[in-house]
């Protein structure tokens, strides 16, 4: 008999892309599974999962404001329209599990299936956990997780260590360089740098590769610059006529961007961190500084102390990123050895994995 599952979350690409890797693994063991995707109105997963292949329904939900409290006014309700919402779709589609990937509309979803006794899954993606997987992992059937510890967030006997799930068309991508940078316009010849600060951006990373624009030209390597949508329109204007410099509000296929890239500038967040080992690219970190317990700075740290990257501190991006990533462009010696010790740390079968413990536990039910 053909299995359902719905998988619900999103908000960011760091949520997004684990789960249609998840997806797809479920897909290629289970082939006849029928699944549905739930994200929250509004937000990237509405654009980007359908953009995927699959069917989404999205539902009224969203995070406190830190920013703004009277953007907190109408949360109840929205949390208590959701919960109808939610009843709504297990009803309908009547899954045989359900797995929380992070994001929004995760927790409404996970809440009410374990209600009704519907078999739960959850990924975390980080070494910190957040508190909706915390409380959605006291009833949760399984948690996979990206590394050790996670015991003092999750019930020891339920936590499974399966990596971080990246996308099949990163994992087997057999781009050629040549061929990628001539996608984004650019030239073959010259040595490229990729930056990118995820799918929504980076303001610390856009503001430090803006005030040095000049420097690339100076020293002959060009930018493939992902600006996420808050930047994108200053970014455009600031290398109009610059032929060595591709810009974009976002990269659907990362893959090629990947392929394309000499030495690559990120954020470190967890997704980022799994599909850069895949790809075993040079790249200098630039850890967001507000994230829970600085936990991208502990990322971060963990590759350097390795020998499997660089980083620089947002606080000191401006002054220092450019010419860290031109100096690495340089030196190919150093280049060499961080593929190498980046290479060393990456998992390719976390989706397969996750995809097969959950149609396992399923099929005993």
């Amino acid at each position: 008999m053909n299995k359902r599952i719905i998988i619900a979350g999103g908000g960011t690409g760091g949520h997004i892309f684990p789960a249609v890797a998840i997806a797809g693994a479920l897909e290629r063991q289970a082939p006849d599974t029928e699944l549905l995707f739930v994200g929250a109105k509004g937000k990237m997963e509405m654009e980007k999962i359908p953009q995927a292949g699959y069917r989404i329904e999205g539902i009224d939900i969203a995070g406190f404001s830190r920013s703004s409290l009277l953007k907190n006014a109408g949360l109840p309700f929205k949390l208590i329209r959701s919960f109808f919402q939610v009843n709504r779709i297990l009803r309908s589609f009547r899954p045989d599990a359900v797995i929380g990937v992070g994001g929004y509309s995760s927790f409404p979803l996970l809440r009410a299936a374990q209600a009704k006794g519907i078999p739960s899954f959850i990924h975390e993606s980080n070494s910190f956990a957040g508190k909706s997987n915390i409380l959605l992992g006291k009833k949760a059937d399984r948690i996979f997780v990206a590394s050790d510890g996670m015991e003092k967030f999750f019930p020891a006997n339920r936590i499974i260590v399966t990596g971080n799930p990246v996308r099949s068309a990163i994992v087997n991508s057999r781009i050629d360089r040549g061929d990628a940078i001539r996608f984004f316009g650019l030239d073959p010849d010259k040595p490229t740098v990729l930056s990118t600060g995820g799918s929504l951006g980076a303001k610390g990373i856009n503001e430090a590769v803006v005030a040095h624009l000049d420097d690339w030209r100076q020293a002959n390597i060009q930018l493939i610059w992902q600006t996420g949508k808050p930047f994108a329109a200053r970014a455009s204007a600031a290398v109009q006529g610059r032929a060595d410099i591709w810009t974009g509000d976002f990269i659907p296929k990362m893959e090629t961007a990947f392929a394309a890239a000499d030495v690559v500038i990120s954020r470190s967040g967890a997704m980022s961190i799994a599909e850069l080992c895949v790809v075993a690219k040079p790249v200098v970190f630039v850890p967001f500084p507000f994230a829970a317990e600085d936990h991208q700075t502990a990322n971060a740290r963990n590759l350097v102390d390795k020998g499997a990257a660089l980083m620089v501190k947002d606080s000191e991006a401006k002054d220092k990123l450019v010419s860290t990533a031109i100096a690495l462009v340089k030196d190919g010696a150093m280049r060499q050895q961080l593929k190498t010790n980046i290479s060393r740390l990456a998992v390719t079968d976390a989706a397969d994995r996750i995809a097969k413990e959950i149609l396992t536990l399923i099929g005993k039910k």
